[in-house]
């Protein structure tokens, strides 16, 4: 057993002390990060809780429940931000990466106290699939809602959409590690394709 909350002290209170001495970007990357893995950490506390009230195994729980959950806690922070400060696409996206860098670092970390590091192919697996699923997940979203603002096409219905199509990124991740064989291998090497279409993605908006 790990305490996570205990973990997360540990590595926030330097972040939070290093902001006082940070600018601009940095201090914007930083902040994000740390609201990543404290969102982490809140659908760690939603997601155990659905777990629990809908009697799932922790398979079904990964496919059906996780992937709804931490999208939406990642989610609600990037839309706060987005109408609270209207952030240009360039600050928009620094910032949702932060956010999916700091959920994936503390989830992996996480996960690998509890299960132990002496496993290589697991160590990658955590490194090059997970981590990055939950930054390709994010950038999606963000993405999605910057060519449609750009549009002029935002609506409630458009927001819902970006959010549907994240949650769909993290779920078919999950649905195709779940089981051994030709498909887990297909689910690890989806988020890094993932990851080299959106850095194209991402040159294109920069144009």
């Amino acid at each position: 057993m790990i305490y996570a909350e205990n973990i997360l002290i540990c590595i926030v209170v330097p972040l939070i002390v290093a902001l006082a001495f940070t600018k601009d970007k940095t201090k914007r990357f930083i902040g994000a990060f740390v609201v990543g893995m404290l969102a982490c950490l809140f659908a760690a506390y939603i997601g155990g809780f659905w777990e629990l009230k809908a009697a799932l195994g922790r398979e079904d729980t990964s496919i059906f429940i996780s992937p709804v959950v931490e999208e939406i806690v990642k989610f609600i922070p990037m839309l706060l931000y987005v109408f609270m400060f209207e952030p240009n696409d360039e600050e928009l996206i620094l910032t949702c990466t932060g956010l999916g860098t700091g959920f994936a670092t503390f989830e992996n970390l996480c996960q690998l106290l509890a299960a132990g590091s002496e496993s290589l192919p697991y160590i990658l697996i955590r490194g090059f699939a997970v981590g990055i699923m939950h930054i390709v997940s994010v950038l999606t979203m963000t993405f999605a809602f910057i060519m449609l603002r750009r549009k002029s096409a935002l609506s409630v219905a458009v927001i819902m959409g970006g959010l549907s199509l994240s949650t769909s990124v993290h779920s078919l991740y999950n649905l195709l590690v779940s089981a051994p064989g030709l498909s887990s291998y297909i689910g690890y090497v989806l988020p890094l394709t993932m990851a080299v279409i959106l850095y194209f993605i991402r040159k294109r908006i920069a144009r």
